[in-house]
């Protein structure tokens, strides 16, 4: 009955276009109400708790320093660099737009940012080239979700914060899938684009390599500023993001010099919007966590799935079908924040390790914001390259079936995350 209460509440009130903050905190209502413990005061104590959290300081940390990246050249210099390397081969600019992806994942962390900066950037270019717009547009929504698994991954955060799992750890288990799901859209955009009669430009000279590697050298020691400091146990992952914020714009302002002061105001507004959707839905979602556990739905949810304990695989293959069907219809920090309390009770009682069911979950996520109908990186495509959605949705299709092997391959082969984990981890 309360787990039917409260998805039917959240449902509904989301049905009304309400925005889905308010609709978390409507459900938090409806239960509150259910187990007799309507109070406005635990309500606005645990809103104020759940943002209320030293790990949640590097989400507005790596937004700035995403924003400021797009602004000061950093992301440009890696796509220059990427074309300097891979633009002369047969679809290249396809796997241009794959290398720095991977690249600008390990910059700031989120695939809208990185998206928008590479459709601004390629889209146009591969248009021009002869490459088919709709699956252009498609590989680099693909290619934008790479950001939530290759650290520093603001998903990792949110998902660390709500599991009370290492986000540490996080971070160094999600560069081997990261890249994996890179490797698999190379693969497929070289299937795909020996179809195409597309002259690929001549090579670059190695002066030219030369100097897109010296330019872009300033950017590319930022993600090794990262991994090592947090290999090496230098800094947390909430220092991190104030080392790569700091970077960033020391490099923008003093190396590059292309971030003017007077932008600066602009660029903080823009991090500090993004960043105040995000907070508000941990904040919201908090209630109906703590809540929910009040209530004990994580227990009637394991008693109702106890028959695949046993079976961690099958449990696993269940789970990421359900959370695949969600991600169709909701946003990746909502389903993160609703799912994680629910679900880290199932995965703890099968004896799954939750930094590998992290890595899984937050790669399902990612895969569900290139998922129509709601499809955020869709949208952020369409909006870029003014297409339909329905064009950039045909477009992503091989990419995103692509994507989801590799994710499934991950739940058969554990190893794969669990052995680069323990070697990066020491």
């Amino acid at each position: 009955m309360t787990v039917f209460l409260f998805l039917g509440s959240l449902l509904a009130v989301m049905a009304l276009g309400t925005p889905i903050a308010y609709a978390l905190l409507a459900s938090g209502v409806a239960l509150m109400w259910q187990l007799d413990l309507l109070d406005a005061q635990i309500l606005a104590q645990n809103v104020i708790n759940g943002a209320d959290s030293f790990p949640l300081l590097a989400v507005p940390f790596f937004m700035l320093a995403g924003e400021i990246m797009n602004v000061g050249g950093l992301s440009r210099r890696i796509v220059n660099l990427a074309l300097a390397l891979v633009g002369h081969r047969r679809g290249g600019l396809g796997f241009v737009t794959i290398v720095a992806a991977c690249l600008m994942a390990a910059l700031s962390g989120s695939a809208v940012a990185d998206t928008a900066a590479l459709a601004t950037l390629l889209l146009p270019m591969m248009v021009r080239a002869g490459h088919d717009r709709a699956r252009a547009g498609g590989l680099i929504a693909s290619a934008g979700i790479i950001a939530p698994v290759i650290p520093p991954s603001i998903g990792f955060i949110v998902f660390g914060v709500a599991a009370n799992v290492s986000v540490g750890k996080l971070f160094l288990a999600g560069i081997v899938p990261g890249l994996m799901l890179g490797l698999a859209l190379a693969l497929t955009w070289g299937w795909i684009s020996r179809r195409e009669a597309v002259q690929p430009p001549p090579p670059a000279s190695a002066a030219e390599r030369w100097t897109a590697l010296r330019e872009s050298t300033w950017a590319l020691a930022l993600p090794v500023i990262v991994v090592v400091g947090l290999r090496m146990g230098v800094f947390t992952p909430t220092e991190a993001a104030v080392v790569a914020a700091v970077y960033a714009l020391a490099v923008s302002t003093l190396v590059y010099r292309e971030l003017h002061w007077p932008q600066l105001a602009e660029v903080f507004v823009s991090a500090s919007r993004t960043t105040a959707v995000i907070m508000f839905l941990v904040a919201a979602a908090m209630v109906s966590a703590w809540l929910i556990t009040v209530a004990d739905v994580p227990s009637q949810v394991v008693s109702l799935l106890e028959p695949l304990l046993d079976s961690p695989t099958l449990l696993l293959l269940a789970i990421m079908v359900l959370v695949m069907v969600v991600g169709m219809a909701m946003d990746m920090t909502p389903t993160i924040l609703i799912m994680t309390p629910v679900l880290m009770p199932l995965v703890k009682a099968a004896g799954i390790d939750p930094v590998y069911f992290g890595v899984l979950f937050i790669m399902n996520n990612a895969i569900g914001l290139i998922t129509p109908p709601v499809g955020t990186v869709l949208n952020v495509v369409a909006g870029v390259g003014r297409m339909n959605i329905t064009e950039v949705t045909r477009g992503v299709l091989p990419f995103m079936a692509a994507q989801t092997a590799v994710m499934f391959l991950l739940v058969f082969f554990p190893q794969l995350v669990l052995v680069p984990l323990r070697w990066l981890h020491g």
